[in-house]
C-alpha cells in the first residue's frame, strides 16, 4: 500500500475559504454502495432512518493562535520582537506550543500577548516550547487575545478574522480543547438537529481534541509503517450504553466526522463499545475492520492524507477514487469550510 495510492488532482478553485451559509445549504454527496447522489446537507432529514444514531463529536476548539511580544534590554534600551504562537495541547508544565521565530525564544523569557495574559517560557525544543501562563482565567484572557487556528491551507489564503469564531465552531462544542474543528459537524445548525430528533434519529456526543497533528503530511511511501499523532478523547459509560443499545436493536451507528469515528472504533477494540478516556493513536487504513460504525458523515479530505486511508477503508480505495472524481467534475467545495458527503458501505 504505496503513499501514492491515495493522490488525486485537486484544482485549487475548490479548496473553501469561507463555509456555506446558512450551514444546512452545503452540498452532500451520497455514496450508497456504488451509487453516488448529489444532495444537500438539509437533505439528512430524508436520508436519515428513524433508529440511526449519530455520533457528535462535542469538543471546542479554542482561540490558538497567539501574537505577542518578547522585550530584551540592550545598551540601545529595550528591544521589543514580534512572536506568533499556535498552542497544541496542555501538559504537566503548561502548554505545547509551535513558536515563530522559535530560534530567538530562550527558556524564562516572558511572552506577552494582553494585557491579561502572558506567558513564560518553560522549556523548548528544536520544534516547539511550552509555555506557562500566568493568569488565574485562562479561558477567559485566551478568548480576547486569540484567534481561531485555522488549518493551514485557509490560513494560507487569509487571516482568521471575527466571523470564523462562529464559523469555525460547532453548535453543539461543550468542552474546550481542540485547536482544530470537527469539520463534518459544521454543516449542522440547531433546526436541523431539532428536525432529525422529530424524525427518530438519536445522538450521542463523545469528546475527541483535535490536535494540529491532524495537518501533518504522511510521508513515509509505505503509508503501514506512518505512526500517528495522539490526542485526547473520552467516551463516557453513558454514550457506551446508547450505542450498544442501538446496535443490538438493529440502528446505524453514524459518526459525524472521522474524530467522531476514530475516538469509537479505539474504545471498541473489543468488538463492543466500552467507556473510555485517554490518547488515541489509532490509523485507519484500508484492510481495517470496522467494529461499530455502519457509515461516515465527512468533509473532503487532502490527497495523500490518513483520513483519504480512513474512507478508503471503509468504503474501498476504487468506490473512494469514484467518488473524489465525481466531486471534482462537479465542483463540491473542499476541506474544513468544504462540502460534505455521507458514505454508506454495501453490507
Amino acid at each position: 500500500m504505496k503513499l501514492s495510492d491515495f493522490d488525486f488532482h485537486l484544482p485549487e478553485e475548490l479548496i473553501a475559504t469561507r463555509p456555506a451559509k446558512p450551514r444546512t445549504s452545503a452540498r452532500l454527496l451520497l455514496a450508497e454502495g456504488d451509487t453516488i447522489r448529489d444532495r444537500h446537507v438539509r437533505d439528512l432529514v430524508e436520508i436519515f432512518q428513524p433508529g440511526d444514531r449519530l455520533v457528535l463529536n462535542n469538543t471546542k476548539v479554542i482561540p490558538a493562535r497567539l501574537t505577542g511580544t518578547r522585550t530584551r534590554p540592550t545598551g540601545q534600551g529595550d528591544a521589543v520582537a514580534k512572536i506568533e504562537v499556535t498552542l497544541l495541547e496542555p501538559g504537566a508544565q503548561g502548554w505545547r506550543a509551535f513558536a515563530k521565530p522559535l530560534r530567538k525564544l530562550a527558556e524564562g523569557e516572558v511572552i506577552r500577548f494582553s494585557d491579561r495574559l502572558s506567558a513564560t517560557v518553560a522549556a523548548k525544543t528544536e520544534t516547539e516550547v511550552v509555555l506557562a501562563f500566568d493568569t488565574d482565567d485562562f479561558d477567559a484572557a485566551l478568548a480576547e487575545a486569540g484567534a481561531m487556528p485555522l488549518p493551514p491551507y485557509i490560513a494560507a489564503k487569509r487571516a482568521p478574522d471575527a466571523q470564523d469564531n462562529d464559523d469555525y465552531q460547532t453548535v453543539f462544542a461543550r468542552h474546550s480543547g481542540a485547536v482544530a474543528a470537527p469539520t463534518a459537524s459544521l454543516h449542522f445548525d440547531a433546526p436541523l438537529l431539532e428536525a432529525l430528533r422529530a424524525k427518530g434519529v438519536t445522538f450521542t456526543e463523545v469528546t475527541l481534541h483535535v490536535g494540529a497533528g491532524t495537518f501533518l503530511p504522511v510521508k513515509v511511501e509505505d503509508v503501514t509503517t506512518h505512526k500517528m499523532h495522539a490526542e485526547w478523547g473520552e467516551v463516557t459509560e453513558e454514550a457506551a450504553s446508547e450505542v450498544n443499545a442501538t446496535r443490538a436493536a438493529g440502528g446505524r451507528v453514524i459518526p459525524v466526522g472521522t474524530t467522531a469515528l476514530r475516538l469509537i472504533e479505539s474504545a471498541a477494540a473489543s468488538g463492543t463499545l466500552q467507556p473510555w478516556r485517554g490518547e488515541t493513536d489509532i490509523f485507519i487504513y484500508p484492510g481495517y475492520r470496522f467494529q461499530v460504525t455502519d457509515a461516515l458523515m465527512t468533509n473532503f479530505h487532502l490527497p495523500k492524507s490518513t483520513l483519504l486511508m480512513l474512507v478508503s477503508a471503509l468504503m474501498g480505495e476504487d468506490t473512494v477514487r469514484r467518488i473524489y472524481g465525481h466531486a471534482v467534475a462537479e465542483g463540491y467545495r473542499f476541506f474544513s469550510y468544504g462540502d460534505a458527503s455521507l458514505l454508506i458501505p454495501a453490507r
